[in-house]
């Protein structure tokens, strides 16, 4: 699935809403910017490695970014007056079996944290995760994080293979 600009415009404009947040309301406490971070790296990651793929991970992710890219596309479009071209340029994230168990464990103990850490803000965990969705396949962002996200992955996948295999 391609991701347009009204899409990407989407994601970023998630960033800088938490972004604001956090220097407003949460007073610059670099704790409380980490669920967003770390989220917004998990939906990266996913999308990078599961989109287009014939599973949960991948059907998952191609709901976010279609709904990142119609609300996108109709705030564009039809809120500004703009347009919302293609702007895809990354493909699927080559990971090793390692690096799917890493993915899998990743996504555990995100909805882990979704469902029994009262502290951390479902929302935040949410739109962090749908704003890395959203940004993830676009030209710059994509080709800044799939290699750093993809090598660690993959890296941690094979520390992992290597103590349990």
């Amino acid at each position: 699935m391609a991701v347009n600009l009204g899409g990407v415009a989407l994601g970023v404009s998630v960033v800088l809403v938490y972004l604001l947040r956090w220097v407003f309301k949460e007073k610059r406490q670099p704790a409380a910017l980490i669920p967003f971070v770390l989220s917004h790296l998990y939906g990266m990651l996913a999308a990078l490695a599961a989109l287009g793929t014939w599973s949960v991970l991948g059907a998952v992710t191609w709901v976010n970014l279609w709904a990142a890219n119609v609300a996108g596309y109709g705030t564009l479009v039809w809120g500004v007056g703009g347009s919302a071209p293609d702007v895809t340029r990354a493909q699927r994230l080559v990971l090793t079996p390692g690096g799917y168990v890493i993915v899998f464990l990743l996504t555990a103990v995100l909805l882990a944290l979704w469902k029994w850490a009262p502290r951390v803000s479902n929302a935040k965990l949410f739109f962090g995760a749908f704003s890395g969705i959203a940004v993830a396949l676009s030209g710059n962002v994509a080709s800044v994080a799939a290699v750093p996200l993809g090598s660690s992955v993959n890296l941690l996948g094979s520390l992992f293979t290597q103590a349990f295999a």
